[in-house]
């Protein structure tokens, strides 16, 4: 059982990794956090956070979680030049929470046993809304005894539920069918929004009803805001769910599994990254949440969307 004299460390300070260290500081724990950018990390030294200057002053914790972009990104801060195993000593457990490949996570496994740190695989579904609601999830795969001594740690974060799914990488593989499964939502949720909108229905209405009913989630809850009113404050960005589909695609070609449906939504995916040099900066519209999308996919349907203004629930309210 995790013990509040544990010595932790957090490396990344993004959407993601704020409010989730955030959540461990307010519960009391003991978190030393580093983050490339310095001053990301330096307001929650405010609430008890310890910003250290090095990745190596992590490297005495009794866990270290992270959450980064890439497998690039993870293998950078613990082998790299600098990372937190440049030294002589080693974390007991090492958790990561990022989205990576299957076989980066395998690679960077043998390297952790090799320097003797166990290392757990916990990528968490939902975003910055969802964890400050305190609704975020958790998989979670690698050696068992070392999940049970970090698994209270987790749940500080990611209260809805910890699920332990076995050994090895099998958590990767869970977080990218995940995503997966996010892209093709959002691009159905698009196709019939736009569907009923163009039909005369108000998109606050038409999301308002589907939310009400069996097929409404608590991802299409929280995205309705964003359709209803055109806010594409960012959440995930569309490069990042683009790696995610592709990842799940790959996975499914080495498994010999069919994803026809979304091979296709990667397609209507790209075509945002087409419609994106026609803006002012694309570059900057390309960093916007994923679920602008949807004006890429009204133009395709001969539409100009204009927000409706409406007050609209995000479904995480208490």
């Amino acid at each position: 059982m995790a013990q509040a004299t544990q010595r932790i460390g957090w490396i990344g300070m993004g959407r993601m990794g704020y409010p989730m260290a955030e959540r461990l500081l307010k519960a009391g724990h003991d978190v030393s956090i580093w983050n490339r950018t310095k001053s990301k990390a330096e307001p929650l030294a405010a609430k008890g956070g310890k910003i250290v200057d090095k990745l190596s002053d992590l490297s005495d914790m009794d866990v270290v979680f992270s959450i980064v972009s890439t497998g690039h990104d993870l293998e950078e801060i613990y082998f790299g030049p600098q990372g937190v195993l440049t030294g002589n000593k080693t974390p007991r457990i090492v958790v990561d929470c990022s989205t990576i490949a299957v076989e980066e996570s395998e690679a960077l496994r043998k390297r952790f046993d090799e320097r003797g740190a166990v290392f757990i695989c916990s990528p968490v579904s939902g975003n910055a809304k969802v964890i400050k609601a305190g609704k975020l999830s958790a998989v979670t795969s690698g050696p068992k005894a070392a999940f049970d001594k970090v698994e209270a740690l987790i749940k500080v974060f990611a209260p809805r539920g910890v699920s332990y799914v076995g050994e090895g990488e099998l958590a990767r593989v869970c977080k990218i069918a995940h995503n997966v499964m996010l892209g093709v939502v959002i691009e159905n949720l698009i196709e019939i929004t736009l569907l009923t909108n163009k039909m005369g229905v108000p998109r606050e209405a038409f999301l308002a009803f589907l939310n009400n009913g069996v097929m409404g989630s608590m991802f299409t809850a929280y995205k309705s805001p964003a359709l209803v009113n055109l806010d594409w404050a960012t959440t995930f960005t569309p490069e990042l769910l683009r790696k995610d589909l592709d990842l799940g695609l790959a996975l499914a070609r080495d498994m010999d599994v069919p994803m026809p449906v979304t091979a296709a939504t990667r397609e209507v995916l790209q075509s945002h990254f087409g419609a994106a040099t026609l803006q002012k900066d694309p570059e900057e519209y390309l960093q916007k949440d994923f679920a602008a999308l949807a004006e890429t996919m009204a133009l395709a349907a001969g539409m100009k969307l204009v927000s409706e203004n409406k007050k609209v629930p995000t479904g995480l309210e208490d």
